[in-house]
């Protein structure tokens, strides 16, 4: 009976969210059990009520059924919705491979995240909490690359490089102010722990950031002093004197542990920890690795394209991009290994894969090589996928412009940069350069383009597909303005 009521389901929820589903941007993939039960299949009907016009494919068994429904449909965003016991890496791994498939090209057809959590309400709420958008302007971090505070209203980190200097930027003020915590442990070290779990209830931040140690079991401070673990769906401290839960105010937030391992695996059980970030403290969206992460490049590069270009990008479309940035690369030093698998052990990374990646490429591949693609299927992405999030705007920092217009059949972008424009400052800064090297000039066209290129005698140094450009060593300089013009199919 119930192989004959999942098509049937599976059409009603059809013809209930889509009356036009080749017009929509947006597609929804169920998983297994999604259909038959009234509760998850609520988060669906919330994601149809958040984007009108949104189509539903179901599938059975494994995820890669939803492949031909998706090349018909070609969304620009998908949202997978799933019980926690259907994801883990390999489904992650899938799903980066899937995003590639749709068409013949070598990019991701389509920017995706996945719906879940501790239960059918926990992920409903993540749906509801991306219906409307969200700037950042507080943050908790334990990343020294963002001791600045330059991004925030109010802002505190423990330093993952100096063990005990911490900072704040409290509301109203400049700048942060460092300081070495007076707060140690009986052995002598400084409790970071607290620190952390203090800032925490004190900023109730709209954005956290990490590094260090973690598993899918637990998030270790700096220095391995003290641990953030998971129970029950809940995030707790577990502080010598015992466990403490994080005080909570309920709001949405963003989670992002970059530099950590396997934190972004649900490993097919909801007592994970990225399950207890997205369900006691309302990580509407989250991106991270479930594997060691290693080379690094896949989570830094996200996050470097976002703080590099404050308010120029949602959270999906800097990691979005990164990923494309990373392919061309990938392209450019060897086209074959853009459409081949890494040799993935059971482990995630240890020496032997390495060597395992150079045999599946049939030829020694460079450490560059091997972290791109080790890095380029690993990523997570968690919450709808079209969420409007963005840090806010600096002035400052804001000195170029894209505008475009349709001439003569062509696209036409013209990038003016101001007086004040830095080509430093649109590579990165030099933020995190041991994983990042400079950033391309970037662009997220407002709309898909078809089968766009570059028009003859554009001499630019270009990766270009229906979501995004990308220039490399443009040679931008201040007070000036350039045209790129893009042929397109009509």
């Amino acid at each position: 009976m119930k192989q004959t009521l999942l098509p049937l389901l599976a059409a009603c929820a059809m013809c209930a969210c889509t009356a036009t589903p080749e017009a929509s941007d947006y597609a929804v993939v169920a998983g297994p059990g999604i259909a038959d039960d009234p509760q998850w299949n609520s988060v669906v009907e919330a994601l149809c009520e958040s984007h009108p016009g949104a189509r539903v494919i179901h599938y059975r068994d494994t995820v890669s059924e939803a492949l031909p429904a998706l090349r018909e449909a070609a969304p620009r965003y998908v949202a997978f919705v799933e019980q926690t016991e259907q994801v883990g890496r390999t489904y992650i791994i899938a799903l980066n491979r899937m995003s590639r498939e749709v068409d013949d090209d070598i990019y991701a057809d389509y920017l995706w995240g996945v719906i879940t959590g501790y239960d059918a309400e926990a992920a409903l709420r993540m749906v509801r909490d991306a219906r409307e958008p969200l700037v950042i302007r507080s943050a908790v971090s334990t990343l020294r690359e963002v001791g600045s505070g330059k991004w925030f209203d109010s802002f505190a980190y423990v330093d993952d490089r100096n063990a005990g200097i911490c900072g704040e930027k409290k509301p109203g003020a400049d700048s942060v102010s460092h300081y070495r915590t007076e707060r140690l442990l009986e052995d002598g070290r400084p409790d970071l722990l607290r620190s952390f779990c203090d800032f925490y209830a004190a900023y109730d931040p709209d954005l956290i950031t990490t590094a260090s140690h973690a598993t899918e079991r637990n998030l270790e401070m700096p220095f391995s002093v003290g641990n953030l673990r998971a129970r029950d769906g809940a995030l707790y401290a577990d502080f010598p004197e015992g466990p403490e839960a994080l005080k909570e105010s309920g709001k949405r937030r963003v989670f992002l542990p970059i530099g950590n391992c396997l934190i972004g695996n649900v490993n097919n059980t909801r007592e994970s920890m990225a399950i207890a970030w997205m369900n006691s403290a309302h990580a509407s969206a989250m991106a991270g690795y479930v594997v060691p992460t290693w080379y690094g490049r896949n989570g830094w590069g996200g996050l470097k394209y976002w703080l590099t270009t404050p308010g120029r990008y949602s959270l999906a479309e800097a990691f979005y991009l990164n990923q494309q940035d990373m392919l061309h690369q990938i392209d450019t030093w060897d086209p074959e290994l853009c459409r081949k698998p890494f040799p993935y052990g059971p482990d995630g990374f240890a020496e032997e894969d390495l060597e395992k990646a150079s045999e599946v490429a049939g030829r020694e591949l460079t450490i560059d090589e091997l972290g791109f693609f080790f890095d380029r299927d690993v990523l997570a992405f968690y919450g709808d996928p079209a969420w409007n999030v963005r840090l806010k705007e600096l002035p400052e920092e804001n000195d170029f412009t894209v505008t475009a217009n349709t001439e003569g059949g062509q696209y036409v972008l013209t990038v003016t940069t101001s007086e004040n424009f830095s080509a430093e400052r649109m590579a990165g800064s030099h933020f995190k350069e041991e994983h990042v090297k400079d950033l391309p000039f970037s662009y997220f066209f407002p709309e898909r383009l078809k089968n766009p290129r570059l028009a003859e005698g554009e001499t630019w140094d270009a990766a270009v597909d229906e979501n995004f450009l990308l220039i490399y060593n443009p040679g931008f300089e201040p007070g000036r303005s350039y045209t790129i013009r893009i042929d397109t199919d009509k």
